[in-house]
């Protein structure tokens, strides 16, 4: 087994996102990718609520984290995760990435914003962040 299966393998991830057919379709590539989701969230406040849980052990290695939700949105999501944990992997995950979110994500400290159209290319995307 090469060094980068090893890492993904040993890599959490809590996927939150609204659609429950988008959660199904991430895990699916995750898990295909090595990776083991240990959580799941609909929404904002759902998702804060099982980040806090999965602190301490095991703390997710990365949240896959969708902007366009009830409750909140995934950049109110990220800035209150990162003030927890300010060392966090966060990919925000969304169909709608313009300059304006991007820029906003930068600041916050979110690690990567991927489109949803690359949802099959997460596995690598992930595994970049965390060797980099």
């Amino acid at each position: 087994m090469t060094a980068t299966e090893q890492a993904a393998i040993a890599t959490t991830v809590l996927v939150v996102d609204d659609d429950p057919d988008v959660r199904l379709l991430v895990r699916a590539w995750l898990e295909r990718g090595g990776f083991n989701v240990v959580e799941e969230a609909a929404d904002g406040p759902q998702a804060l609520h099982q980040f806090d849980a999965l602190n301490p052990p095991p703390v997710p290695s990365v949240v896959l984290l969708d902007n366009r939700m009830p409750g909140l949105t995934g950049l109110e999501v990220a800035e209150q995760m990162l003030s927890r944990h300010p060392e966090q992997v966060i990919v925000l995950f969304s169909a709608y990435l313009d300059i304006e979110i991007q820029a906003k994500a930068r600041a916050i400290g979110i690690s990567a914003c991927v489109s949803k159209s690359e949802a099959s290319r997460l596995p690598d995307i992930i595994t970049r962040l965390l060797q980099g």
